[in-house]
């Protein structure tokens, strides 16, 4: 069965407003909410405001009742892998099992120079990533943990409670790369491919399938979702406003569009199912617009029921 979740707006967004998001989603049938991991709007201006993503997702996890409680992505360089294991435990306890593990390598300089974390070349970061994946994935799943490796050392490390999910949440690595892709084949359940048109996608997921043929794993045990933004309108005049409201300034209409999922109910569908039948179960989105909750509304009344399984 094919899932829907929404990627929440945490910038320039009031609580008040992210959770009202949140449980019109829940509300509405959504499977999943979504928060990225950064400290501050690199692709704006840092001094524009900002939800950071374990706390606002802790707080969700008290309001919300069904929906489940994804991070895309937690930025690995932010915080230490024991601690992160231990705190991804208690927010399953917490939410009853409803969380979705999303990491990464982390993606901007800018934003760590600024917070005074180091940053390392791309080939360190994917190591630290592969290495952090493997103490988590311990330390949910024994007794007590120890590892002493090239970047991270813990002794005897023991989480209580474990997660409610067994044998543990559901561990998604975000990114493209072959060698990010190398070490989703290797150790985690899912990729979340963000904003890759058809042909791209089909691409680096034929990529995923040889790694986990290289690693002996079937390529059924790796999920794959998309991720992107969504402009929904009820007629094409509407969608080309919203277009113009919201494509960046930075990208052409037809980058926009082709990057994105745009267009009315029904070509909403023809878009979703395309990247269904290329191994998509899952999908991520972004509304620019949801804050007036009528896209989320459309979206769910008109899109979801009609998607193919």
């Amino acid at each position: 069965m094919v899932e829907f979740g929404c990627v929440l707006p945490q910038e320039s967004a009031t609580y008040v407003a992210v959770s009202d998001i949140a449980l019109e989603c829940e509300r509405l049938g959504f499977d999943s909410i979504w928060l990225y991991d950064h400290v501050f709007p690199f692709w704006r201006k840092p001094e524009e405001p900002i939800l950071e993503c374990w706390t606002t997702l802790s707080a969700l996890a008290s309001q919300t009742k069904t929906v489940r409680l994804g991070t895309i992505v937690l930025s690995n360089t932010f915080r230490y892998p024991s601690i992160l294991a231990k705190m991804a435990a208690t927010l399953d306890v917490i939410s009853n099992g409803r969380l979705e593990f999303g990491i990464g390598a982390g993606v901007c300089e800018r934003e760590h120079r600024a917070y005074g974390i180091p940053f390392e070349d791309p080939l360190a970061r994917i190591d630290r990533l592969r290495e952090a994946v493997h103490i988590i994935k311990m330390m949910w799943a024994g007794e007590k943990c120890t590892h002493k490796g090239k970047y991270y050392t813990v002794e005897e490390a023991v989480i209580n409670p474990k997660p409610v999910q067994k044998p543990h949440p559901t561990l998604w690595v975000g990114g493209i790369g072959k060698r990010l892709l190398k070490v989703v084949a290797e150790c985690a359940d899912g990729c979340n491919f963000w904003g890759l048109d058809p042909v791209e996608f089909e691409r680096k997921s034929s990529v995923l399938d040889e790694y986990c043929r290289s690693v002996g794993r079937a390529q059924a045990e790796v999920r794959r979702s998309w991720g992107g933004e969504i402009l929904i309108g009820d007629s094409k005049k509407e969608v080309q406003k919203k277009i113009k409201s919201f494509k960046p300034r930075d990208l052409t209409i037809d980058q926009y569009v082709n990057s994105s999922i745009v267009g009315t109910p029904k070509e909403c569908i023809e878009q979703i199912n395309s990247y269904v039948r290329l191994g998509s179960g899952h999908f991520m989105l972004y509304f620019p617009d949801a804050t007036d909750g009528t896209s989320l509304e459309l979206f769910a009344d008109r899109v979801i029921s009609e998607i193919d399984d």
